[in-house]
């Protein structure tokens, strides 16, 4: 139980990360103990974060979290429900209501010594457009997007691709996603394995296993080496867009449609 206890109080000093930040919170969830008079402000900023803390830690929680069938590496999310930012601003907004010039003085003091110009950072990139993704994705999944509304395709995406398509367009479906980028959850996919794992794909096993996944389009870098040509396999090659090429399956699309056709009659 004491192992488990630690494990679990080094989560929570990993999750906390900026230790300024932490304090800050700290320090205004001490306040509000003290000078909070509303009731349900005291539920939701004082009371729910410190028990939420106390069954994090607790042991026996995190067993029941991992019997319930949920990941242990997870576990950290049960810490999201804690509104750290509500906590710091609400605190110091109602310190700072009743001492002015304090707020300014400490505000201003946190600002020049503490404080930092964020799109400076190397994690900000200016947008491409208003999506907020890049625009090749968007060039791709309008390429292959269906016409209509209410019909869905598959495309077989690089890895750098797939996290952006889905925020663009929900029509594109696609055999496996970024749970497949993450080494230590260890997820099996036949097309992943086909598509990214060999050198050199092998054009025979990727569509084998595309085509059961009936996947209509299949998207490669242009660099990426086959062992033979896909369009000597049976794949057409509809489009090169920013240094990706699409491929269109004739064989699963002539399958889905005919899958399309044949529920159609059946309404």
């Amino acid at each position: 139980m004491f192992g488990i206890f630690m494990e679990s109080l080094v989560i929570f000093k990993l999750y906390t990360g900026l230790r300024l930040l932490l304090a800050l919170t700290l320090l205004s969830w001490i306040y509000l103990l003290v000078k909070e008079k509303d009731g349900r402000v005291r539920l939701l900023l004082v009371y729910a974060p410190m028990i939420v803390v106390l069954l994090f830690l607790f042991p026996i929680s995190r067993k029941v979290f991992v019997a319930a069938g949920l990941d242990g590496e997870t576990y950290y999310r049960i810490l999201w429900t804690i509104p750290m930012g509500m906590i710091t601003c609400y605190g110091a907004c109602k310190f700072f209501a009743g001492h002015k010039r304090i707020g300014l003085v400490v505000t201003s003091a946190l600002v020049i010594l503490c404080g930092s110009y964020v799109y400076q950072s190397s994690y900000i990139s200016k947008a491409e457009n208003l999506y907020h993704i890049p625009d090749t994705v968007i060039k791709i999944c309008d390429r292959i997007s269906p016409e209509d509304s209410d019909t869905r395709v598959s495309a077989v995406m690089p890895p750098e691709l797939i996290h952006f398509v889905r925020q663009y367009d929900a029509r594109i479906n696609m055999p496996y996603g970024r749970e497949m980028l993450v080494a230590r959850w260890d997820y099996y996919n036949a097309v992943y394995e086909a598509m990214e794992k060999p050198e050199i794909v092998d054009m025979e096993a990727l569509l084998e296993a595309t085509r059961t996944e009936y996947c209509q389009y299949i998207v490669m870098t242009q660099d990426r080496k086959t062992d033979v040509d896909p369009e000597s396999c049976g794949l057409v090659l509809i489009d090169v867009i920013d240094g990706y090429r699409i491929y269109e399956d004739p064989v699963t699309v002539s399958v889905v449609e005919q899958w399309q056709e044949y529920y159609e009659d059946e309404e």
